[in-house]
């Protein structure tokens, strides 16, 4: 029994060092800057900031590198639980600055049910859909989607539906049409 303990033991300490956080945890602003004043000063220092939640043994904001994947923020967040469904994560997903990594717990049909570039009530995400989803919309074709994206990373996120007015050729008709549709 004792080494079954010790060898449960090294198993934990190996997998502890093997899945150390890479990034950081990241401090909320003081209250006095705004938001977009703390996302630019953020992102200029870290790369991207990702909210991970869930299923993770250290929940929390993290600064990564652009172009780091969701295995990437796992492991800054100090791994998965033993509860946690890693076949519910795409784990080779990159990352897009401002998104929430929700890991699910075996089992959560609620969470694992939701598609990558899809908010939780079935809206599109504009910061995190890809072109195909975005394609989904109406009056957005491949063009389109491809300047969305474009937008978002050289801008940050979308912060709400009307920052689709400074995409070039989305007009208030479009962004009507568009506004149910989609979430920043």
């Amino acid at each position: 029994m004792a080494l079954v303990i010790v060898l449960a033991g090294a198993a934990i300490a190996v997998l502890t060092t093997a899945l150390a956080p890479r990034g950081q945890t990241h401090d909320l602003p003081a209250a006095s800057m705004s938001a977009q004043s703390a996302h630019d000063v953020a992102v200029a220092e870290a790369g991207i900031i990702v909210h991970v939640a869930g299923e993770v043994g250290r929940p929390g904001v993290y600064e990564l590198r652009a172009g780091d994947r969701v295995i990437d923020a796992v492991a800054s967040a100090g791994g998965l639980t033993p509860d946690a469904d890693p076949a519910a994560v795409n784990l080779a997903r990159p990352l897009t600055d401002g998104e929430q990594l929700v890991v699910p717990a075996e089992g959560d049909e609620a969470s694992a049910s939701v598609t990558p570039g899809l908010a939780h009530d079935g809206r599109v995400d504009l910061n995190t859909a890809d072109s195909a989803t975005l394609q989904t919309l109406p009056r957005i074709g491949p063009a389109m989607a491809d300047r969305i994206i474009q937008h978002r990373t050289a801008h940050g996120p979308f912060v709400s539906a009307d920052d689709l007015l400074s995409v070039s050729g989305i007009g208030s008709k479009t962004l009507e049409a568009l506004r149910p549709l989609v979430a920043p």
